[in-house]
């Protein structure tokens, strides 16, 4: 029997610099950047991490963390250090009917086959529900600096390390899985989120995710392999919302 697959280093690079910079401690964010690209994350995937981080924590959170990627990308150079920069995100598809990519990106990563009616919030302030489709799920996760993985790495452990996003939190434990995490890995996560960023976040997500695992415990199986990735969305996805 194989052995589970073990997140990579990168992917544990990603967890600390998401989770500091969305409760703000800069000071435990600045050695998380240099790590992260001693790990091989290239500049333009931690500028990515910390755009993903701004749709869960706010723009002042990010902005905070980018100017504090500022600082150390000038202090590297000047020790003599030189980090790839990486691949800049191809542009959108011309006439992409971007509510139409999100509701339907949204609901590959809930693990749903078809968009499900509005409900709830969606009905009641239906412009959130736009922004969430339009910008969220289109403008942010049709950007291929990163995969789908790293993004919903990013995004459970910046609400991870906030207070009151319980309800987006299990839901993008969920979204993680979706991608092809596997639970093995999802304990890694909780492992490194305990030993980078504080025991008592690492605790309320495993508690979280101990939910997500006992409640839907078959959601995973098999709808894996019909997450496709940003390049896979953007030439199924019809400029007029039929995507296959």
């Amino acid at each position: 029997m194989d052995a589970p697959q073990a997140l990579s280093t990168k992917q544990h690079s990603i967890i600390p610099i998401a989770a500091f910079t969305a409760n703000g401690d800069l000071d435990k964010l600045r050695p998380a950047l240099h790590a992260g690209l001693e790990a091989g994350l290239t500049v333009n995937e931690i500028k990515e991490i910390l755009v993903q981080v701004y749709a869960y924590a706010g723009f002042p959170r990010s902005l905070n963390g980018i100017t504090a990627f500022m600082a150390v990308m000038d202090e590297r150079p000047a020790k003599g250090i030189k980090d790839e920069m990486g691949k800049e995100a191809s542009p959108m598809p011309t006439g992409l009917n971007k509510d139409a990519y999100g509701a339907q990106v949204r609901a590959r990563l809930a693990g749903q086959d078809v968009i499900p009616p509005p409900r709830g919030y969606q009905l009641f302030t239906p412009v959130i529900d736009t922004f969430l489709k339009e910008h969220l799920f289109a403008d942010i996760f049709a950007r291929d600096t990163l995969d789908y993985q790293s993004r919903e790495l990013a995004t459970i452990a910046a609400l991870a390390s906030m207070t009151g996003t319980t309800g987006q939190l299990q839901f993008h434990l969920g979204a993680a899985m979706n991608t092809g995490l596997t639970e093995a890995q999802m304990k890694e996560f909780i492992a490194v989120l305990k030993a980078k960023v504080g025991t008592q976040e690492a605790e309320s997500a495993d508690a979280i995710l101990g939910k997500v695992l006992s409640v839907s415990p078959k959601i995973f199986i098999g709808f894996v392999h019909r997450v496709r990735n940003q390049s896979e969305w953007r030439s199924s996805a019809s400029p007029h919302g039929n995507a296959r």
